[in-house]
């Protein structure tokens, strides 16, 4: 049986996945690291959304962040997806896994 604390964690992570801008994002950056222009430019959204949505899935840990000059280059956080063999990314939220199939 799930703990309460684990449920919460796991509840915050699936309330940061749950905006659609959000799982856009994600999809974006299964394909690799992304700087918010490139992001934006994919999704055709305003920058300042992009930084928000981003702001939020950081917040809950699901994507990371590193400097590279004047740009901050963003990646998904390798303790909750990974790539494997058979062409898909692995959601792993703990208890919870999704497979999602690349396109």
């Amino acid at each position: 049986m799930t703990d309460e604390k684990t449920a919460q964690e796991c509840a915050d992570l699936l309330q940061a996945l749950g905006e659609p801008n959000r799982i856009r994002i994600i999809d974006f950056l299964r394909a690799g690291s992304k700087n918010v222009t490139e992001i934006s430019r994919l999704m055709q959204e305003e920058i300042v959304n992009v930084s928000h949505h981003l702001g939020v899935l950081r917040e809950a840990g699901l994507v990371e962040d590193r400097k590279d000059g004047r740009f901050v280059i963003y990646s998904l956080h390798p303790r909750f997806f990974r790539s494997d063999s058979s062409n898909s990314t692995c959601l792993d939220l703990g208890w919870c896994r999704v497979e999602i199939p690349h396109r």
